[in-house]
């Protein structure tokens, strides 16, 4: 598939696709899937939540956030790599509440259900910040009044300040777009559609974070 976003990061190819989680376990120095744990527990997932899961890839974190749900709730997948959709069957066979739709986060869209959360992975960063709007008023479109977004992915920071060991590997591994990212407030952004109540949490040496933003009960 042609990429819409020539210099974007997430628009994978297929060997990528394929060895995601073992490369995201190198780049992270090995400290992905810990924090990838902690932060899916600071979800506060409940038990018959529904939720969506834009660029779910692998399935890894959909299989983590069945650990808290009951046969009542639900996960939906958004992917659109026809590998990470052969490894999320595969690795969500275990689970009947849980669905797989190719299906781009990027361009407006509308499913035919609301959620209670909407949860997205070190993906938001991959795209131009126009395409990042797209994404996020995907989001919001998406959740019942109350329903949180929950943004896994870079927190701020100021790259040249990092030591060399963590900057370089960001450097060389990461696409243009990230860059631009690390620099804006996110939750001026989210403010701007709407979202509030906002809960930060930091991780791996604080250089990741997962933002949670409410959309209100009344809008």
């Amino acid at each position: 598939m042609k990429k819409l976003y020539p210099e974007s990061g997430v628009e994978l190819n297929p060997f990528i696709s394929k060895h995601y989680d073992t490369l995201m376990n190198l780049l992270s120095f090995g400290k992905y899937k810990g924090f990838i744990h902690r932060a899916i527990k600071d979800m506060q997932i409940q038990k018959e939540d529904a939720i969506l899961d834009f660029g779910c890839g692998t399935g890894r974190n959909a299989c983590l956030m069945m650990q808290y749900l009951s046969d009542k709730g639900f996960i939906t997948g958004l992917d659109i790599s026809e590998a990470m959709e052969v490894q999320f069957k595969k690795n969500c066979s275990r689970y009947p509440n849980t669905e797989f739709l190719n299906h781009r986060i990027d361009l407006p869209f509308q499913l035919d259900k609301k959620y209670d959360k909407v949860f997205i992975s070190f993906v938001l960063h991959g795209f131009p910040q126009n395409i990042r709007e797209n994404i996020i008023q995907n989001a919001f479109n998406h959740l019942k009044p109350g329903g949180t977004f929950n943004i896994l992915d870079f927190a701020e920071f100021d790259m040249n300040a990092m030591p060399f060991y963590y900057r370089i590997p960001f450097q060389k591994g990461e696409c243009p777009y990230a860059f631009d990212f690390i620099e804006r407030d996110l939750k001026q952004m989210l403010s701007g559609f709407g979202f509030d109540d906002f809960k930060e949490h930091l991780y791996f040496k604080k250089y990741a974070r997962l933002m949670v933003a409410r959309k209100p009960e009344k809008s």
